[in-house]
């Protein structure tokens, strides 16, 4: 991809188009979330048929996720960003109008399927506004994003409590949303093919960078995922707490992921990717060994926290990772998220698996060893870090261009 010349005003306006659709891809999960019930009450699913439908989701990114590098390279990165960021905001509304358990399967996969190819093309148009401005802005963008989850499930959670019905809710947000995603990627940098350029792979398997890059990934989803899914539940069966303590542990834990995000642009640019992964993987590793230890909620809600605070810069650094590492960003971005998508579906069953064997204390214990990985494996996310960088010398036209 030619990406020209880019005064730094040009850039700066881009930097901030594409915070704005990061916060709006955020608002369309934060929206879906909070309905969830109410399009399982509406086709009529039990538990077990509602998880293999929300499994379609991840099946849908990763399938689509390779498609967003030759979707960018055939119309260029803004009006592939225009389309992929209104596709799906768009796809918020067919969960909603699923019937049954077959007709939510194929909404779920077209959600998934646009989720990835926008969240792939943000994401790598974030690593070239990053890569022309010389700092790190990966984690903000990713912050803007949990915000933008924050913000749709507020609005969701008053829809809920209003009684109202999910496909007049998610109508109203998906042409809210569209309206903003569309106008927002009006502003992002338009990178154009070079003339002798070659498309890239319809589907190719990622590089290895990407592999292990994606492994750093799968280490810091899976402790999200458990943690999102199973701390409420660690506090009410393990520590016997109230239902709004036990709420309150969740929230708290994304918040923490939030705000970490969206300051931790400047911890990365101040120490550098490395070190910032290892102090973080030794952060969560503690607030995993607090929850396992844990002999009161206050201790088990402080590790929670920690652990929030520590894996929360991880993903956003190895997209940024993975944008520098080679000649093909979107190619490695696609398999990077591929894998930590993979590692947030499994995450939530496996916990729940060694529980039913175990206990929730042991499968807490995995998910601390995993954090350890953090800060062994750190190491290959050096081509994150700018001093790195500019010893490497590659056109910035790899950036295909247009995300957690």
């Amino acid at each position: 991809m030619e990406n020209g010349h880019h005064d730094r005003r040009e850039v700066k306006r881009a930097r901030y188009a594409v915070a704005a659709v990061f916060t709006v891809h955020g608002a369309v999960t934060g929206s879906f979330a909070t309905r969830v019930p109410w399009i399982q009450e509406h086709a009529g699913l039990g538990a077990g048929q509602l998880g293999l439908a929300l499994a379609f989701t991840a099946f849908g990114a990763s399938c689509s996720m390779p498609l967003a590098g030759r979707i960018s390279h055939r119309f260029g990165s803004r009006t592939a960003l225009r389309g992929l960021i209104a596709m799906w905001t768009l796809s918020l509304v067919l969960p909603s109008l699923a019937p049954n358990l077959y007709t939510l399967c194929l909404a779920m996969f077209v959600y998934g399927a646009s989720a990835g190819m926008s969240d792939v093309a943000m994401n790598a148009l974030g690593v070239e506004v990053e890569r022309l401005l010389d700092k790190s802005i990966m984690s903000g963008l990713h912050g803007m994003w949990s915000a933008g989850a924050l913000i749709g499930s507020a609005a969701g959670t008053l829809a809920a409590h209003l009684g109202s019905d999910a496909r007049l809710h998610f109508a109203l947000a998906a042409a809210t949303l569209t309206v903003l995603g569309v106008l927002a990627a009006g502003w992002v940098l338009d990178l154009q093919p070079a003339e002798d350029e070659e498309p890239p792979p319809r589907f190719a398997l990622p590089p290895r960078s990407a592999l292990l890059i994606g492994a750093v990934g799968f280490c810091a989803v899976f402790a999200e995922g458990a943690s999102l899914d199973w701390s409420a539940v660690f506090l009410r069966d393990r520590m016997d707490s109230s239902a709004g303590l036990a709420a309150a542990t969740t929230t708290g834990f994304m918040l923490t992921m939030a705000v970490a995000r969206i300051s931790g642009d400047a911890v990365v640019n101040r120490f550098g990717t490395v070190r910032t992964v290892r102090a973080g993987g030794v952060l969560a590793a503690f607030g995993g060994l607090l929850i396992v230890l844990a002999g009161s909620p206050a201790v088990a809600m402080t590790g929670f926290a920690l652990m929030g605070l520590g894996i929360a810069v991880v993903v956003p650094l190895c997209f940024a990772a993975a944008g520098h590492a080679g000649p093909n960003p979107s190619q490695a971005i696609a398999g990077v998220a591929t894998i930590t998508y993979t590692s947030g579906l499994v995450a939530p069953s496996l916990i729940g698996g060694v529980a039913q064997a175990t206990s929730l204390v042991v499968s807490f214990g995995v998910v601390t060893a995993l954090t350890c990985g953090l800060v062994v494996f750190a190491g290959v996310l050096r081509a994150g870090d700018r001093s790195t960088r500019a010893e490497v010398s590659r056109p910035a036209a790899a950036v295909p261009g247009p995300r957690t």
